[in-house]
């Protein structure tokens, strides 16, 4: 059994052949795929965000909106980049989104990824300390985020208050109980799903992560998968963790399928650099017909090893046209597969 959602990178684009014209649509259309996505019994609802770019960008307003639509499908990020985030401010969004979604919200963070613009987070009022990268800023950023998220008071009282204070130390308001149990990691790499393990954060494995042994990618991805349940036991954590993976599945099953995805060409794995030296590798994405796909699928040990999948979705093909490829997998391929 697997829980299977949905991700979408939220694009918008003012062009003719575009269903999402706008911010607005972007956002609005979001919402009403989460609506459907939970009417055809999927798991999850999931957006990525980007900075300077057309794409969804605050997730918070999304994910308090989606949470007022819905009732029961899980509600996420994957990711947010935490080089741009105040900790203590998003820890009070995250608690007030939670709290409307009446604790269903799965919150994927990370590092951060290349963006549209130079060290943009640099425009965001951050900046890494002496002698630290910004991957080590984006870490202690998650590491301040976690340790607020639980709810312990840390702020000296005003002796004067406008308001009467409860005894102690104060914590952040409004606290969402059991939301840090649902923090997950964006790892790129086998180490850092090592340093997610042993700080009691769930797994989100994209499709692209490091070359670390020129694999193919999602043999390369399941190790990193066994790689961090096996730091997860040995931190000595109580609770069984999440793993997700994400991956662009189409199954053919009209006219219009075929005409979009028919002729894929990205069925193989790619590896390229995202920086001058990271060498990575991006994960193939699976189109055909529903029995060739299951078949095919059936030889991903990423997703065999993984409790949630995630589908990647066209957002710009419009909110009907993304629920048709979300009830096609959980129809035709999910059953076959023993996922449902």
């Amino acid at each position: 059994m697997k829980k299977i959602g949905f991700l979408s990178f939220g694009h918008w684009n003012p062009s003719p052949h575009s269903g999402t014209q706008s911010a607005a649509d972007a956002l609005l259309q979001s919402i009403d795929l989460a609506v459907a996505a939970e009417e055809l019994g999927a798991d999850g609802a999931y957006f990525r965000v980007h900075h300077f770019a057309r794409q969804l960008a605050s997730p918070f307003p999304l994910l308090a909106a989606v949470g007022a639509r819905t009732k029961n499908i899980e509600i996420g990020t994957a990711v947010i980049d935490m080089r741009y985030e105040n900790p203590l401010y998003m820890a009070e969004d995250a608690g007030a989104a939670d709290l409307i979604a009446e604790g269903r919200l799965q919150l994927g963070i990370s590092r951060g990824s290349p963006e549209q613009v130079i060290d943009g987070w640099r425009y965001f009022g951050y900046a890494p300390p002496e002698g630290q990268s910004d991957a080590d800023m984006g870490r202690r950023h998650a590491e301040v985020f976690l340790q607020v998220l639980k709810g312990d008071g840390f702020a000296e009282p005003n002796p004067q208050p406008m308001f009467p204070n409860p005894p102690g130390l104060l914590p952040l308001e409004p606290h969402a109980p059991g939301l840090r149990e649902r923090i997950w990691w964006g790892a790129g790499s086998d180490a850092t799903a090592v340093w997610a393990a042993q700080r009691g954060m769930n797994l989100q494995s994209s499709t692209l992560k490091d070359d670390e042994t020129g694999e193919a990618f999602h043999i390369q991805q399941a190790k990193q998968i066994r790689a961090f349940r096996a730091a997860w036991k040995e931190a000595g954590h109580s609770r069984e963790p999440r793993v997700s993976v994400s991956r662009s599945i189409f199954a053919l099953v009209d006219d219009r399928d075929r005409a979009y995805f028919g002729r894929d060409n990205e069925r193989e794995d790619k590896v390229g650099y995202i920086d001058a030296n990271t060498r990575a590798i991006f994960g193939r994405s699976y189109a055909a017909e529903p029995d060739k796909l299951v078949e095919e699928l059936r030889k991903d040990e990423a997703i065999a090893e993984a409790d949630t999948l995630l589908l990647t979705v066209p957002n710009q093909l419009g909110v009907a046209y993304n629920a048709h490829v979300i009830e096609a997998i959980l129809t035709h391929v999910a059953p076959a597969l023993g996922w449902r």
